[in-house]
């Protein structure tokens, strides 16, 4: 026999409307009343039906993480694996249920986010930089919907989101291998249009001008991020007029690339050429010699971009545009040992 809110009542002495706000742990029930039913539910096995609660009371108790995907989605983009491993361990502390919707595009990541709201099918949106578009974004102020976008969106907007300091991270590149001794630093990257190559190559100018230390253009180059554009740009490097004695890779595919055509031409890593990358995932590691790297904790900004989406959700007038986790160093052997 299933026990119901009445039986509960009937049996506690209460209407059904002070069972409901016990329930619901409305602040207008005594302490003694609402011990009481506590102890009559847990005597009867009574175990409130959490779809009926949620909406009567208008929320899903649902948070939901939004993605384009695309094959080998792991290998090319493995931030977004630990993001959602962060802000899984701050949602769970807060008995929200957590979903996973990936999309194959921008325009469906639209349509479904609007089907979201539409359904009032979750309380707030975690949106990952991949599914960023203007109508998307349009979509999220306009109704008011709580949410955090995962990247900077490119182009101004009110929308709530949480990044990293990509500009800081390539000073701390730059700066680490100008203490190393390394004085002619190259930097190869992902598209010249990319905003995370855009920030970092910044960065890494600025501390070269800094430090008193020219940046040559020929020095730079742009690619795609994968292994073997790495290496193309690596060999545009190393047959040019005057030899960079560093390398900046963009990524850890490029860097793969880049050790292979620096071996190619037999030049020895870190004494000929230096090389450091960004991230710390296993690839890092496995190259020969393993990677110097600046790292970027993504488990901890997925935490940081569900703390902001859980206090949305309650405040919907709370705002937020930050840069947050600030990059650390890795130091390996591509590298040499830094000057005193």
């Amino acid at each position: 026999m299933n026990i119901t809110i009445k039986d509960v009542a009937k049996e506690a002495g209460v209407s059904i409307a002070t069972v409901s706000k016990v329930i619901h742990e409305k602040p207008s029930i005594s302490d003694a009343t609402r011990a009481h039913v506590l102890q009559v539910m847990e005597q009867l096995d009574y175990h409130p039906n959490a779809q009926a609660s949620n909406f009567a009371r208008k929320c899903s108790e649902n948070i939901i993480f939004l993605a384009v995907t695309e094959p080998h989605v792991a290998f090319h983009n493995p931030h977004m694996f630990a993001i959602l491993c962060g802000a899984q361990d701050k949602i769970r502390e807060k008995n929200y249920n957590f979903s996973f919707i990936g999309v194959p595009d921008k325009d469906t990541a639209c349509k479904k986010t609007k089907e979201i709201i539409g359904r009032r099918s979750a309380d707030g949106l975690l949106i990952h930089g991949s599914a960023t578009s203007r109508p998307l974004v349009s979509l999220l102020t306009e109704s008011g919907f709580p949410h955090v976008i995962i990247g900077k969106p490119q182009f101004s907007s009110t929308a709530c989101w949480i990044d990293i300091n990509n500009h800081v991270s390539g000073d701390m590149a730059a700066k680490y291998l100008t203490r190393c001794g390394y004085a002619k630093i190259a930097f190869i990257g992902g598209p010249e249009s990319d905003e995370i190559s855009r920030h970092r190559l910044k960065g890494f100018s600025s501390a070269l001008q800094l430090g008193g230390l020219s940046v040559d253009p020929a020095f730079l180059k742009y690619g795609t991020y994968s292994k073997e554009s790495g290496f193309q740009m690596m060999e545009e490097l190393l047959r040019g007029s005057c030899l960079p004695d560093a390398v900046i890779c963009e990524n850890n595919q490029i860097a793969v690339g880049a050790v292979s055509a620096i071996k190619k031409h037999g030049m020895s890593i870190p004494d000929d050429i230096g090389v450091i990358t960004f991230d710390d995932y296993p690839l890092s590691q496995l190259v020969d010699p393993p990677l110097t790297v600046v790292d970027i904790d993504m488990d901890e900004m997925g935490q940081q971009a569900a703390t902001i989406l859980l206090k949305k959700i309650k405040n919907p007038a709370f705002q937020i545009q930050s840069f947050s986790t600030l990059p650390s160093l890795i130091i390996r052997s591509s590298t040499k040992n830094q000057s005193e």
